[in-house]
């Protein structure tokens, strides 16, 4: 593919990145790839791409070393498409255009950490449902590296915008971002409540894009007994198209909980969320109940 900038942008970073990645297939190529779609049917798929556009797109991101190829099958030969180190660095890239365009495209422009019931982004992550949770592993806050899905029965991811030990360590003007005051009652009523969603066959998680040491502070601070886990390379953010905004000149999750049996799939979507001490009751019904339909 010939290169689209001038010799006047030889030293313009932003015309640069376009040249590789200003293309309306390549960055959703990076989208699937971050979701766990990495075989060259699957892409074409999920993208409803012609063959010839999706192998010109991949061989231009394996090039420029966004992506590898990398052999799965011999006879005949069949390769997968992995994100690379490079390729995961345009993670952040992703989510602020998905961040942009859930507030000023498919919302009214104004900052929130939670959405409206009948919203876009709220069937979004209500779409999670039967959707399968890619492998991956996370920093938890005493910086081990852990699969966000236990080994139990049933996970219960809540994502949360973020929590302090300290109350002057919150961005300025955080109590008036719609949603985000809160993570403190939710992360404690998961601790009062942790004995029963153990009987009932559940590890609890909690997911911020804090870093882990604030998220030990915090932790500490709180007595947690479950781990908090840090998305701040955005990884899991990316993988399910989790809704986020900006504050403290940090990505944020908005709040929401997922329900995840043992085999990573989805069995409940709690989102917006209203009232945290209801959603965590919810949270323990499906667990008790084996998920929304109560299978």
């Amino acid at each position: 593919m010939p290169q689209r900038t001038s010799l006047a942008d030889a030293d313009c970073a932003i015309a640069q990145a376009l040249d590789v990645v200003g293309d309306w297939w390549t960055l959703l190529i990076v989208r699937d790839t971050a979701r766990g779609v990495h075989r060259f049917d699957a892409l074409q798929e999920e993208l409803g791409v012609s063959r010839k556009v999706l192998t010109e797109r991949l061989r231009l991101l394996v090039d420029a070393g966004v992506l590898s190829r990398e052999p799965y099958q011999d006879r005949p030969p069949r390769y997968e498409y992995r994100l690379t180190r490079r390729g995961r660095a345009l993670l952040p890239v992703l989510i602020a255009l998905q961040d942009w365009g859930d507030t000023w495209v498919l919302g009214e422009g104004e900052m929130m950490a939670t959405a409206a019931e009948a919203s876009k982004e709220a069937a979004r992550v209500h779409a999670l449902v039967g959707t399968r949770l890619p492998a991956l592993r996370l920093l938890d806050h005493d910086g081990g590296s852990r699969d966000p899905v236990a080994d139990t029965p049933y996970t219960v991811l809540y994502f949360f915008p973020g929590a302090y030990a300290r109350r002057d360590a919150y961005p300025p003007g955080w109590a008036e971002i719609p949603g985000a005051s809160g993570c403190t009652l939710e992360s404690c009523t998961y601790r009062d409540q942790l004995a029963e969603f153990t009987t009932a066959g559940a590890t609890v998680h909690g997911v911020s894009t804090q870093r882990p040491d604030e998220q030990r502070a915090f932790a500490d601070a709180e007595r947690l007994r479950f781990p908090l886990l840090s998305d701040a390379e955005l990884e899991l953010t990316a993988a399910l198209r989790l809704p986020t905004f900006r504050a403290g000149g940090t990505s944020r999750m908005k709040r929401l909980t997922l329900v995840v049996d043992r085999d990573r799939t989805v069995r409940e979507a709690l989102y917006p969320i209203t009232d945290i001490e209801e959603s965590v009751r919810a949270a323990l019904a499906a667990v008790r109940s084996g998920g929304p339909s109560g299978e």
